[in-house]
């Protein structure tokens, strides 16, 4: 029930939330309009549309003349939506007040009128994006891994699918004596679902192990993609590599595959020759399997893409990061559990976050300038830079690889100093106060705090991240 009380209350409110919506309707408002706000409220999980109060703060009635026949709008709404709202009439010294109540959509069922879905957007109404849509569909689904990429399979159709013999040694278990103990073993990993009389293999089973992704008609875009540029940018493509493997049997062929070719460099030491590839392995390594691993299996139409170009490597998934790329260092969290834990039990990546410690370190240990975490609108794109001499690097390179050294500081339970960023970028003492300058901008920016403050001599003091 929405009394007056109630009514001031909100009226009290600072702005407008989530469950809120003023319009000031004084004479009149359009029908249309009062469908789609009830629709784009439904969406948001609910709440109340109320007309004949002042738009802007401080809020005040204003009355409105709107909807006289209530029982007509209410069917009116009813119609278009297939949503009932309560309506309140309220009586204020100031005028009439109408409240909508509005109650949440269905799960998995997006509300929309004449085949547009709206939220709210500020002040506007925007209509949802097909991903927007696509989510709230797969509402109530098994987990996209869990789901079937191929059912009505023999034992030997599964068998013939998968990479059943690499899926062992992976694990380091000795291959069973017959089939059946392979399908049991298999359905307790989820990736195949024994049913009555066939068996069905799972996204996960088939991302996984497949012999080739193209046997499952869903799926074989899901494989990473590997392109090799001539130049800094896309003009002329050298080589354009698609995955067909699962992920787990093919990690280290495509990783060969991707050092081979990196470009790389004839290095002289103690008269001896050495070839030396530009982005140090490990790096590579937890990229790769951090992109498998993050990916966001709700983005369509993309897949996993490593780009080599002259000057920079880029390593992109599909969606965005569940935390801030600030934090990559020392958080850690992922959409897909399940894959993540069997790469982890088979050694293709690392637990928790201790993955882009290691490629923080090791590209601190090869000179490169700092790797940049990049998030799109659809994509995470991890960007390696080639190796560029201080004096070439801007203040944004600079700044940026003063940040992870803190972060990769602190995890490691030390702190970054003067003399820990001079070691860093490989500087003489002479270079102290260039180096200064760099902390004390990271500093302006907020990306970096002084550890103690009020401590008077710079050339000594420690710092911390900005979250820690």
């Amino acid at each position: 029930m929405v009394t007056l009380e109630k009514l001031n209350e909100w009226l009290a409110s600072p702005k407008e939330t989530e469950r809120l919506e003023f319009k000031k309707a004084t004479n009149q408002f359009d029908n249309t309009k009062l469908i789609n706000y009830c629709a784009a409220l439904a969406n948001e999980g609910g709440g109340y549309l109320i007309l004949g109060v002042t738009d802007t703060p401080p809020r005040r009635v204003a009355g409105t003349n709107a909807f006289r026949n209530l029982d007509q709008t209410k069917f009116d709404i009813y119609q278009a939506l297939r949503l009932k709202p309560d309506i309140f009439e309220l009586r204020d010294p100031a005028g009439r007040v109408l409240v909508f109540d509005v109650p949440p959509r269905p799960q998995g069922v997006p509300v929309g009128h004449n085949g547009y879905y709206p939220m709210r957007v500020g002040e506007s109404l925007v209509g949802m994006t097909v991903d927007q849509l696509s989510r709230i569909m797969s509402e109530g689904k098994a987990h996209f891994l869990k789901q079937k990429a191929s059912t009505g399979l023999t034992l030997a159709d599964v068998i013939s699918r998968l990479d059943v013999q690499t899926f062992f040694e992976l694990l380091k278990l000795p291959y069973p004596e017959d089939n059946k103990q392979v399908a049991d073993r298999l359905a307790r990993e989820g990736m195949v679902i024994i049913e009555q009389g066939s068996y069905a293999i799972t996204n996960l089973g088939a991302l996984l192990l497949a012999r080739n992704l193209r046997d499952f008609d869903s799926l074989h875009r899901r494989a990473p993609r590997l392109l090799v540029y001539k130049g800094s940018n896309k003009l002329e493509t050298i080589r354009d590599i698609p995955g067909q493997k699962g992920y787990a049997v093919a990690f280290q062929a495509l990783i060969a595959t991707i050092m081979g070719q990196l470009p790389a460099n004839e290095v002289i030491n103690n008269a001896l020759r050495t070839v030396v590839v530009m982005y140090p392995e490990i790096a590579i390594r937890e990229l790769v399997a951090n992109a498998i691993i993050h990916q966001d299996f709700d983005e369509t139409g993309s897949s996993i893409m490593i780009e080599i170009y002259s000057d920079r490597m880029e390593i992109s998934n599909p969606g965005k990061p569940l935390v801030s790329t600030d934090r990559f260092v020392d958080e850690y969290k992922t959409r897909n559990e399940m894959l993540a834990d069997f790469m982890r039990r088979v050694d293709i990546c690392e637990e928790r976050s201790s993955g882009i410690d290691k490629v923080v370190s090791s590209t601190e240990a090869y000179q490169l300038p700092a790797p940049d975490f990049r998030v799109g609108e659809h994509h995470t794109t991890t960007i390696l830079f080639a190796h560029k001499e201080f004096e070439h690097m801007n203040m944004e390179d600079r700044v940026r690889a003063c940040y992870l050294h803190c972060c990769l500081r602190y995890v490691s339970n030390s702190r970054l100093t003067n003399q820990s960023l001079r070691e860093r970028f490989q500087l003489p003492e002479s270079k102290s106060e260039t180096v200064s300058r760099i902390i004390a901008e990271a500093i302006r920016q907020g990306k970096i705090k002084p550890e103690n403050p009020d401590g008077r001599s710079k050339r000594y003091m420690k710092y911390l991240p900005y979250w820690a």
